[in-house]
């Protein structure tokens, strides 16, 4: 039996607490200028960033789902 401990606590865990220092980071990337939007490849690895963020989120979110559920 997986308890919500076993499954959501490290989902919300990497997710929320490491989704903030994610965000943190790309905030402090882009106070700094190290990004110029400008230009297409910073526009490019900056839309990658957030794509993976999300991406490996869903896929995360999709198998424990389907652990508990099918």
């Amino acid at each position: 039996m997986l308890t919500f401990f076993d499954t959501w606590l490290p989902f919300i865990y990497l997710y929320v607490g490491g989704g903030f220092f994610f965000v943190a980071g790309m905030i402090f990337i882009r106070k700094t200028k190290s990004i110029d939007m400008r230009l297409k490849r910073h526009k490019f690895w900056w839309k990658v960033l957030y794509f993976g963020f999300f991406f490996y989120l869903t896929l995360h979110l999709l198998l424990i789902l389907a652990a508990l559920y099918l």
